[in-house]
């Protein structure tokens, strides 16, 4: 019996899944996990499907391998999706008796006791998303053969859990595709195409029986042949991802060990008018139905109708043969940056009621193009919707991805009562076509006549807020207007309207100074209401000022009076499309 050092279960590295780069952490997923009850959790094991073991050597000690079992928990709530109790994983290696031997000493694994040809670790806490959940060493066993093959399963048990199992191949030697890095120009212009002779070598102790290339390039970058033997598909637009399309394309024969390959016909990689930070992944692997389902991870593929891709040798028989059995590297890939611009276009809304009264307001921004926007590798927000309250009124309801902040735009600890100002990050990506709608309820405190709020669409740095793509950053601020045609009347709670051009709308004095920042945007007011209370807080250090044309509402009389001596104002034409 053997047992592992131990670990903290707060925390996992998963450094064995990062090495293979975007697709193979999808790969990596296991299948889908079925439909789970109520109050019953189910997670999934997931892994390679298949890993080659360097054949035991004449003399020394054995090279290694490492097969990652990841567990996977698919709540989407991040703060309240963990599960936070004890578990067990079990594996059974009866079916790699005298094929492979197998370690749980890894740093970052779970405790684990293993006796005869079982293993069982005991774990804690498993956290939303994919993580890692055990690194097997894995060698070949004195006494096997090439060609020798066994499978090792992985179940799982916990109090109010379910565990869907797993099952893992381990063969002693077999192909090593390695794919070749291509010299791509990555400095770019809309338009530019460029070959891509896609090139691999198998290094391995035997032929691989097919390959399957991978192909996976984000939404700026295009590749127009579309083949018979390939199936494609393209991320989902409603979801906030890089608009990704993938290709999983068979290709037939015998692909001989110690050989290079290359395509009969190079693709061509195009930087299409929309590119601006692009990435290309491309990936070679034996091809097998379980490594197309894996790799398609229950996404709906369609399957091309042109040619056939095929893959020639470039030298046969002649590549240095390597014992570096590595799936890890099977795949490359390569980031572009392509010279373009998007055009963020705020736009505000006009509403109007009474005092007492709660109106709707749709905010925002879109993206004009012709480029998207994603940040590919931070991960980090592309821009931020800036919304500094009317004055005379409180917000009472917002989306959840806002927060309050202080009249200034810092930090905010109070996030329930109402703020005289709110940023809203976007995503990692903001699509060309796409943008951010922002619904507001907000309750009128003091009626007034014109009030107006200004909606900022900016970087995420408040220091530093200039778009670096967008020319036009006179058109990233426009208004929300409160009473602003004569007032609450009589006629209740009005609502926003249903879209307009992607004009800001008309600012009560002039238009912000475009090289200026947020916080010296004119015509904005920033309430500091709460229970009924309003006040005007002026800007500082960032904030936005209060100098918009604002009166309260008396009487009648006075009102009558007021708008008399007012410029009163027009919204813009808001965007028909907006909510498309």
């Amino acid at each position: 019996m053997t047992r592992s050092t131990p670990r903290s279960v707060l925390h996992r590295a998963a450094g064995s899944f990062a090495a293979a780069g975007l697709l193979a952490a999808a790969s990596l997923a296991g299948a889908a996990a079925p439909a789970q009850a109520a109050d019953t959790p189910v997670f999934t094991f997931g892994g390679p499907a298949e890993t080659a073991l360097h054949p035991y050597p004449e003399s020394g000690k054995p090279k290694s391998s490492t097969v990652g079992i990841s567990l996977n928990n698919p709540s989407e709530d991040e703060e309240n999706g963990g599960f936070g109790g004890d578990f067990t994983l079990t594996f059974d290696l009866s079916g790699v008796a005298g094929v492979a031997d197998v370690k749980f000493d890894g740093e970052g694994n779970p405790d684990c006791e293993v006796t005869g040809t079982k293993a069982v670790c005991e774990d804690w806490g498993i956290w939303p998303g994919l993580q890692s959940a055990v690194d097997l060493g894995v060698t070949a066993a004195d006494g096997s053969e090439n060609g020798d093959t066994g499978t090792i399963t992985v179940t799982g048990q916990a109090d109010g859990a379910t565990f869907t199992p797993f099952t893992t191949r381990l063969t002693v030697g077999g192909p090593d595709l390695v794919m070749e890095r291509l010299p791509f120009r990555t400095e770019l212009t809309p338009g530019e195409k460029q070959q891509a002779p896609i090139t691999f070598a198998n290094r391995g102790t035997r032929d691989a029986d097919g390959v399957l290339l991978t192909l996976r390039y984000s939404r700026g970058l295009d590749i127009p042949q579309r083949y018979a033997n390939c199936e494609y598909t393209v991320d989902d637009p409603d979801q906030p991802d890089f608009g990704s399309t993938t290709a999983l394309c068979s290709v037939e024969g015998a692909f001989e060990a110690g050989a290079t390959y290359t395509l009969a016909t190079p693709l061509t990689l195009e930087a299409t008018e929309r590119a601006y930070y692009d990435t290309f992944l491309y990936r070679i692997q034996e091809n097998s139905a379980a490594q197309r389902a894996s790799q398609r991870a229950g996404a709906l593929f369609e399957r091309g109708t042109g040619g056939v891709l095929k893959a020639v040798p470039v030298t046969k028989g002649a590549a240095a043969r390597s014992t570096d059995l590595n799936p890890y590297d099977n795949q490359q890939d390569a980031d572009f940056r392509t010279e373009n611009t998007a055009d963020f276009v705020a736009y505000g809304d006009q509403v109007a009621g009474p005092e007492g009264a709660t109106v709707k307001a749709d905010i925002g921004f879109r993206n004009e193009g012709p480029a998207w926007i994603g940040h590919i590798r931070s991960g980090e927000d592309v821009a931020t919707v800036d919304f500094t309250v009317p004055q005379g009124a409180s917000v009472t309801a917002k989306p959840e991805r806002c927060r309050a902040v202080t009249a200034d735009g810092k930090y905010r600890e109070d996030q329930t009562s109402p703020a005289p100002r709110y940023v809203c990050n976007t995503s990692m990506t903001v699509r060309d076509g796409s943008g951010l709608d922002l619904p507001f309820e907000l309750r009128v405190d003091k009626a007034m006549v014109g009030a107006s709020g200004a909606v900022t669409v900016r970087n995420t740095w408040l220091q530093n807020p200039k778009l670096p793509f967008d020319p036009k950053p006179a058109n990233n601020t426009a208004y929300l207007v409160l009473n602003g045609e004569g007032g609450s009347g009589s006629g209740g709670t009005t609502g926003g309207g249903d879209g307009g051009s992607g004009e800001p709308s008309t600012p009560p004095t002039s238009a912000p100074d475009p090289e200026k920042s947020p916080s010296d945007a004119p015509g904005s007011s920033a309430s500091t209401t709460s229970g009924g209370s309003s006040g005007t807080t002026g800007g500082s250090g960032g904030g936005l000022a209060s100098t918009g044309s604002i009166a309260l509402i008396a009487s009648g009389t006075a009102a009558a009076a007021l708008a008399a001596g007012l410029v009163l104002f027009t919204a813009a034409r808001r965007r028909a499309a907006r909510h498309a």
